[in-house]
């Protein structure tokens, strides 16, 4: 029995947030989760040491149809909630962050596809391919040149050509760029648009080229081999995205990434309260009758754990509830809601690893022990950086500036 769930035993957490009621074809989806996840903790050690892709776990996500469940059911997919993803993201990451990442990103960018793309006969079948050959999608947002991490501001545009288009981008840092089967890319409308002027086009494995400029060597999430490229691709005109990415930003990719993000640093925060229970469990065991001093700790890291946790269900549910409302999904209070999910969850996940670091101590700290902390505390290390927390809270200020903060608990 893993740690999680010995302390899952014990009433203290239970997994990621879930809904009231779940399908039985989404509970088969999260158990064959927890079957992957087990081929993902047994090659985490080596996935961090060498920074090289978790190939052993995406190889069982494809082999058990996990990649296309967002897909709907029209396109031959599952159609599962975003409750459910979230939740196989969670499980993921608690084995090794850089696998539930992926899984994430991969989630997101099938979201501006499933959100916006119904319609359209080219993405419509693009989507029926993902959930028939299992599709690894990948993203190119960022950009050299001065845009950095800025997704709204792009300085390649789209170059027409008859019926094709072509586009280079260079800088762009891409995750698992080398391994995807496909990559959503952004871009100007045309070469002479304003920068905010985006469109985002799909690329299919032969139809660009990647020129690697800088490895991927960090911290944490090594895993997620985020490489930067120089991109250079040719396509046909329909694989341009229809609806503007301003529109996409906004109403599929800002609630999907900050919410399942935010998933994904519960696990590695649910994993690491799981492994201080362990050690509490084992001092307790060394001496009999007595409460290890650590035990108090672990009391109060369970409320932070739980509070991270409701944060998380909140946010799904208000997904929830207005996912089919463009005006609402683009409304200044629902940007404000999602950007402080994402804020408080990246914060989050770094102070509780770090509060397991007190209650395990030297084993915490030990990198051949089972209650090594070392590796989630630099995966958690990466969370208020992705999309910098001052870039988000100095949108969230503008806003402000024109939006009164609900303080009711209706919304």
């Amino acid at each position: 029995m893993t740690s999680l769930a010995r302390l899952a035993d014990a009433g203290f957490v239970t997994g990621a947030p879930t809904p009231a009621a779940r399908t039985e074809a989404e509970k088969a989806m999260i158990a064959k989760a927890r079957r992957i996840a087990k081929i993902a903790a047994e090659h985490a050690a080596d996935v961090d040491a060498r920074s090289r892709f978790p190939q052993e776990a995406f190889d069982a996500l494809k082999q058990e149809r996990l990649l296309g469940i967002m897909v709907p059911a029209a396109q031959g997919g599952e159609e599962a909630s975003l409750a459910t993803i979230a939740e196989i993201c969670t499980t993921l990451a608690q084995a090794c962050a850089s696998t539930g990442m992926i899984y994430a990103m991969h989630q997101i960018k099938a979201s501006s596809l499933v959100v916006h793309c119904g319609d359209d006969p080219w993405h419509a079948g693009f989507m029926t391919r993902i959930a028939r050959e299992q599709l690894l999608l990948a993203s190119a947002t960022t950009e050299g040149g001065g845009v950095g991490g800025d997704l709204r501001s792009s300085i390649c545009g789209v170059v027409l050509e008859g019926e094709d288009f072509s586009l280079e981008k260079e800088g762009c840092l891409i995750s698992y760029g080398a391994q995807a089967d496909a990559i959503l890319i952004t871009s100007r409308r045309t070469p002479e648009a304003p920068p905010s002027d985006q469109v985002m086009s799909v690329l299919i494995k032969d139809q660009y080229r990647l020129e690697r400029s800088h490895v991927w060597d960090t911290m944490g999430m090594r895993g997620t081999c985020s490489d930067n490229f120089t991109l250079a691709g040719r396509a046909p005109a329909k694989q341009i995205i229809p609806t503007p990415f301003a529109e996409i930003a906004a109403q599929s990719m800002l609630p999907h990434a900050h919410l399942l993000w935010a998933s994904v640093w519960y696990g590695i925060a649910a994993e690491a309260v799981a492994r201080a229970e362990s050690f509490v469990r084992g001092e307790a065991r060394k001496k009999p009758g007595s409460t290890p001093p650590g035990a108090l700790r672990l009391a109060e890291l369970l409320v932070r754990l739980q509070q991270f946790k409701g944060l998380i269900i909140a946010g799904l549910d208000r997904y929830e509830r207005v996912r089919g409302d463009a005006d609402e999904l683009s409304s200044m209070g629902f940007v404000v809601a999602m950007n402080s999910i994402k804020v408080a969850a990246s914060q989050s996940v770094g102070e509780i690893v770090s509060q397991a670091f007190l209650i395990c101590g030297i084993q915490g700290y030990r990198n051949d022990s089972p209650a090594s902390l070392a590796r989630l505390m630099r995966d958690a290390l990466s969370a208020p950086i992705m999309i910098n927390n001052d870039r988000i809270l100095g949108n969230t200020s503008n806003l402000l500036a024109v939006y009164k903060h609900d303080p009711s608990l209706s919304r």
